[in-house]
């Protein structure tokens, strides 16, 4: 949770290297959308954090947040709820994402469209994903399963069992392993500079 302004900017820089970009500031003409969702992500996440009584108080800005979050939600297709996320969350594409409440993603990962991050069999527990996760094009990921560090998983790959092998990637229908390699080819430089 975002609890502070210092805080706040801390995750848009992150957010924003983590998608290539050398700003926080979105573009005023020309799309930008998903950044902007990821913008009005945070400031509700930030705000979420607000007592009752600061609430009342900065009621016309959380309604504009409230309207602007759902809006870039629904241009996007996201359905990414406040707070599951942490700083380094990278959006590429617009299309469909799906994200239960109950997730847990960890430090700079990379979600692609059309993919789905549930629960199963009556359980509302879903994914816990470690830092550095790259998660593919169509990707499911279902029931309550960790993904370890630095792992990547592959396009339309279906995952139902926990990935406790740092560094590899998995892939297929259920995922198996196929390989030995990090995720950090498919992430951005930027992230690894000490």
């Amino acid at each position: 949770m975002i609890s502070s302004k210092e805080e706040l900017k801390e995750y848009l820089a992150q957010d924003a290297a983590a998608n290539w970009r050398s700003t926080t500031k979105a573009r005023l003409f020309g799309g930008d959308e998903v950044w902007r969702f990821i913008i009005e992500l945070r400031k509700k996440e930030y705000y979420s954090s607000f007592s009752k009584k600061r609430r009342i108080l900065m009621a016309i800005p959380i309604l504009i947040n409230k309207f602007r979050y759902r809006k870039y939600s629904n241009i996007c297709v996201f359905t990414i709820p406040p707070n599951v996320s942490k700083k380094g969350l990278s959006l590429p594409h617009r299309g469909n994402i799906v994200i239960n409440t109950t997730a847990e993603i960890g430090e700079n990962c990379r979600i692609h469209q059309g993919v789905t991050i549930g629960s199963t069999s009556g359980s509302r527990e879903s994914a816990k994903i470690g830092n550095n996760v790259f998660i593919g094009s169509g990707a499911k990921l279902i029931g309550d399963i960790t993904i370890a560090d630095d792992v990547a998983i592959g396009a339309n790959a279906v995952v139902t069992h926990s990935i406790y092998e740092k560094g590899t990637t998995w892939g297929g229908i259920p995922a198996k392993k196929i390989s030995d390699n990090n995720s950090h080819s498919n992430l951005c430089p930027k992230l690894f500079e000490s």
